[in-house]
C-alpha cells in the first residue's frame, strides 16, 4: 500500500480527522492521527477506531504493519505548538 491510500482509509472512516503517514521502507508504517474523535478516550480506545478503519487490509495481508499515534487537535496543538 502506498501511504496516501493509508491516509484516505483512515480520514474516511474516522469524522473530521488528518492522518500523517510515513514509512521508511514501504511495509512499516507510521500513522499519527489528529481527530476530536478521540476527546474523551483513552489511548487504546484511541487506537481501536483507527485499527477499525484498517483491519480488512491488516487482515488480508494488503497492510502488513503500521504503528499508531493518536491525539486530539488540543493534544496536537501542546504537542507541536
Amino acid at each position: 500500500m502506498y501511504p496516501d491510500e493509508i491516509k484516505q482509509i483512515i480520514e474516511a472512516g474516522i469524522q473530521e480527522c488528518t492522518a500523517i503517514i510515513e514509512s521508511d521502507d514501504g511495509r512499516h508504517y507510521t500513522a499519527t492521527v489528529v481527530s476530536p474523535a478521540f476527546s474523551g478516550k483513552n489511548r487504546i480506545q484511541k487506537q481501536q477506531l483507527v485499527y477499525a478503519t484498517l483491519n480488512n487490509y491488516l487482515a488480508n495481508g494488503t497492510l502488513h504493519a503500521i504503528s499508531i499515534k493518536t491525539f486530539t487537535p488540543e493534544e496536537w496543538q501542546t504537542h507541536h505548538g
